[in-house]
């Protein structure tokens, strides 16, 4: 259901967004403004992120096969990598077209730069609005929650610019908020591109702590030392957990019992669902940890 959703309201968002982008060109080329150029490259931008989104969220909740065991859950990782790229990139053109326009201040209609930028507000408010629910707990439906939510905040600037345009002449404050909108928008999309690189390099969760864990397994009795270990994440939050459990000399029946004690232990402490353990006694010649 909350697939369905999900995948109904990037729709939306997309046609929505379309229209801005249509709208925002025209009339930045008329206007002659290029923050409102910049918030139409944003929203251009946003089209790319939603359509990427659809297409990851889709693709993650196909059924896993023998060529993908996992399935292709990390499709909407890659997008939100993708997604905080593409805004990094953007961010950086907005800094070398802002640096020009600073160096030659050019006119502009603040009339239909205000009304455009009106019409866009209204639009990214509803597409944000629309993706809300489901961006705190989805980091691909964040990153294109980001992209609206940053081109709601461009909206505002491109309108306060143009009313202190148009009483002050004060050409200068185009640019300006061009930085400022780039700004914002770049510290929250290398955030998200961070933590994406780190899920798909199968980095470990910053929230978990191999030697802590180390300490919690170790002090199971009949475990004399853990080793060979690797914490990832296969999603934004299913954790993946394994590692050699080198115990005292016992029946194979009775390591069940332990392999028990330390699934819950990882899943109440750790939040790690996965887990897979092989048991052995004194088997590997190292005993390093990772």
């Amino acid at each position: 259901m909350s697939s369905t959703i999900s995948t109904a309201r990037l729709l939306i968002a997309l046609i929505m967004n379309v229209l801005i982008t249509i709208a925002e060109i025209i009339g930045g080329i008329l206007s002659g403004s290029l923050a409102l150029l910049s918030d139409a490259f944003h929203n251009f931008s946003d089209c790319i992120s939603i359509i990427i989104s659809y297409i990851a969220l889709r693709l993650s909740k196909l059924p896993r096969t023998s060529r993908f065991t996992f399935g292709l859950k990390r499709a909407e990782i890659l997008a939100a990598a993708i997604n905080a790229g593409t805004l990094i990139v953007i961010c950086f053109y907005l800094f070398k077209e802002a640096y020009a326009r600073f160096l030659s201040p050019q006119p502009i209609s603040t009339g239909l730069m205000i009304v455009v930028a009106g019409v866009g507000l209204v639009a990214n408010v509803i597409g944000a609005l629309l993706l809300k629910s489901h961006s705190h707990d989805n980091m691909n439906i964040r990153s294109t929650y980001l992209h609206l939510m940053g081109d709601t905040i461009s909206s505002v600037a491109v309108i306060i610019g143009g009313i202190c345009i148009y009483f002050f002449r004060v050409y200068w404050i185009d640019p300006l908020l061009t930085v400022l909108i780039s700004v914002y928008i770049l510290k929250e999309s290398v955030v998200i591109a961070k933590d994406a690189v780190n899920v798909l390099m199968m980095g470990s969760p910053q929230t978990v702590s191999i030697e802590t864990i180390r300490k919690e397994l170790e002090g199971i009795p009949g475990v004399k030392n853990i080793h060979h270990v690797h914490i990832w994440r296969l999603d934004e939050h299913s954790i993946h957990f394994e590692a050699h459990i080198d115990v005292e000399d016992m029946m194979v029946s009775e390591t069940t019992r332990i392999c028990s004690i330390i699934e819950e232990a990882l899943k109440n402490n750790h939040g790690i669902g996965h887990v897979t353990l092989q048991f052995e006694i004194d088997k590997c010649e190292s005993k390093r940890l990772i």
